[in-house]
């Protein structure tokens, strides 16, 4: 009853905002450590497919919407008011379609989500670029203004970059208004940090992290995959996602995890 139900409204909706929340609050994930990120990310979809197709026949109030949300009531966890000076709330958005205004998406739903007014730090990650042409400032422009539109307007405090070199991670710190706070480096790709990255990001104070994201953290096919794996027989081919915002907030004074979890939105198009 659940699935059939869950098919019914994903075939009518335009479109799908799935939470996990805090996968901490999941036993069957706490103890699970998945082989990649990507392998997770999956995990964590087609969980929460699973857990929400099957409370829907008990919602008399689930109703045919534009916007259908996916969430596991019980793993959704608001920050106290009272605790938000000790935590620090970051997130790592990956954006799967070329919109650059997902990331205002991106961020409300974040922040409705956590129960805050802002985030600490957000790290931006555009669309993977075609093969055989190069990640330029011009390609990165549209969506770093978002992001520095989301900072004057106080939803974001710092905002950050993923995997650019020096010679543009140089471009883009004289050209921005709001310059990055900070940019990631995928150790797969070298073991050791690049001297004139890291002397460049001494010199201008950006703060150099690692990773080991790949590429396309959430793929169009791989999201299909999993739809069509969770809920079966769904045209799961008309469904295209837009954007995946990871995030994590951390007590500052112990360095530890509080929460973490996934926000992913999809749009419909049908034929």
């Amino acid at each position: 009853m659940g699935t059939e139900r869950a098919r019914a409204l994903l075939e009518r909706a335009g479109r799908l905002t799935l939470q996990t929340g805090n996968l901490l609050n999941w036993g069957c994930l706490r103890n699970k450590c998945p082989a990649t990120p990507s392998e997770e990310v999956r995990d964590c979809i087609q969980k929460t497919l699973a857990e929400w197709s099957s409370k829907i026949g008990q919602d008399q109030n689930q109703e045919t919407l534009e916007v259908l949300e996916c969430t596991v009531a019980q793993a959704i966890e608001k920050i106290n008011p009272e605790e938000r000076d000790e935590l620090k709330v970051s997130a790592k958005l990956f954006i799967v379609g070329s919109n650059s205004s997902s990331i205002r998406d991106a961020a409300d739903l974040a922040c409705s989500a956590l129960g805050v007014a802002q985030l600490d730090s957000v790290i931006i990650v555009p669309p993977p670029v075609e093969d055989g042409i190069n990640l330029s400032l011009e390609y990165l422009q549209p969506y770093w203004k978002e992001l520095e539109n989301l900072v004057q307007n106080k939803k974001i405090v710092a905002i950050g970059t993923s995997d650019l070199d020096k010679t543009l991670l140089e471009q883009l710190y004289l050209w921005a208004q709001v310059k990055p706070s900070s940019n990631q480096v995928n150790l797969a790709s070298c073991c050791v940090m690049p001297p004139d990255l890291t002397a460049f990001a001494k010199e201008c104070d950006i703060q150099l992290l690692t990773h080991n994201d790949p590429k396309e953290l959430l793929c169009e096919a791989s999201f299909q995959d999993v739809l069509q794996e969770s809920i079966q027989n769904m045209k799961a081919n008309e469904w295209i996602p837009l954007w995946l915002l990871r995030y994590s907030v951390i007590v500052k004074s112990r360095g530890i995890i509080k929460s973490k979890g996934y926000i992913i939105q999809a749009k419909r198009n049908a034929s």
